[in-house]
């Protein structure tokens, strides 16, 4: 039963691998959406389009300002096996907004890491294999190995320490308050990244 699930998981990716998109072409094809006024997804609305316009702006900064130290520039140059980063998006995800440039500006060091991009509600099956906490949540990224196939690591939805900040509110609060909303845009505004590129970073070496 376990294997079958297996097979099923590789199959599903391999597919997911065929329908992606490199992040140029994601870049692309948000800020045409912000243009027109639209974004991706199953549903359209008025916000989800709203956080389509603001996410390309972010992006675009983002895709300009992030640096990355020399030290972890060096391990990610060193990476010399094959890997494919395969992540779950749509336009609207402020997370991924914050998280997909530090992907992209990774994966531009070191020829041996490819990152694809397919959106979440056009590969639901795909999705359904990689949840968290029992979520549909966004960005997921899926690593695997060119070589074998293989699935062999995730990563998601949000930097380690993003994504303790949010258990912690919702633990105590319940729920997810505008106000704390506007707090973690605020770490992410200070973090700069850094924190993705520590848990890639881990990911990396942990295959």
């Amino acid at each position: 039963m376990e294997q079958a699930v297996q097979n099923t998981k590789q199959e599903l990716v391999r597919d997911g691998l065929k329908s992606s998109m490199g992040y140029v072409d994601y870049r692309l094809m948000v800020s045409n959406l912000a243009l027109e006024g639209k974004s991706t997804g199953s549903i359209e609305s008025q916000e989800l389009s709203d956080y389509t316009r603001l996410n390309d702006q972010r992006m675009k900064r983002l895709d300009k300002t992030i640096k990355i130290d020399a030290d972890s520039e060096a391990k990610i140059k060193g990476v010399d096996k094959k890997t494919t980063w395969l992540v779950l998006t749509e336009s609207w995800c402020g997370d991924a907004a914050q998280t997909l440039p530090v992907m992209n500006k990774i994966a531009d060091l070191n020829e041996n890491i490819s990152l694809r991009l397919v959106l979440r509600d056009e590969n639901l099956e795909l999705m359904e294999q990689f949840l968290s906490n029992g979520a549909m949540a966004i960005p997921k990224l899926i690593s695997i190995d060119d070589t074998t196939g293989k699935v062999i690591g995730e990563w998601g939805s949000r930097p380690s320490i993003a994504a303790k900040m949010v258990q912690d509110y919702k633990s105590k609060y319940g729920k997810l308050t505008p106000e704390f909303k506007q707090d973690l845009q605020l770490w992410y505004n200070k973090d700069k990244g850094q924190n993705t590129v520590a848990d890639l970073l881990s990911l990396l070496f942990l295959e």
